[in-house]
């Protein structure tokens, strides 16, 4: 347990001033609400009214958290391989330029479909 003591007392102050923060915010914070405040932001374009079933996103809103899904993967998988790399030896080095070569084809098809041009 003693192992474990620094890492709890890490996430305690974090927590702590992370709650501090909120609560203090919420106390002496300005209180001025109007209805330009209570509206959804939306990167300073005025928010549309969205259908009753929701409404249909562009494709690109996908194809975006598809490549950034894909490049988190791609850096869980690299960095312990690069750790490793010595002890892996040529079979380590093979599976990886597979691996890679498998996150170039996601790369390939979102850079296809347009996912990565905003108009």
């Amino acid at each position: 347990m003693n192992a474990y003591a620094p890492i709890l007392v890490l996430g305690a102050l974090g927590a702590g001033c992370a709650i501090f923060s909120v609560v203090m915010a919420t106390l002496i914070g300005p209180k001025r609400y109007n209805r330009a405040k209570l509206e959804a932001y939306e990167c300073g374009i005025e928010p549309t009214p969205t259908p009753a079933g929701g409404g249909r996103f562009p494709i690109k809103y996908y194809l975006t958290a598809m490549l950034f899904i894909v490049f988190d993967i791609e850096i869980v998988f690299l960095y312990p391989w690069a750790v490793t790399f010595d002890a892996l030896g040529i079979f380590g080095l093979v599976e990886m330029l597979l691996f890679v070569l498998t996150v170039f084809v996601a790369y390939a098809y979102v850079w296809r479909r347009g996912g990565l041009e905003w108009d």
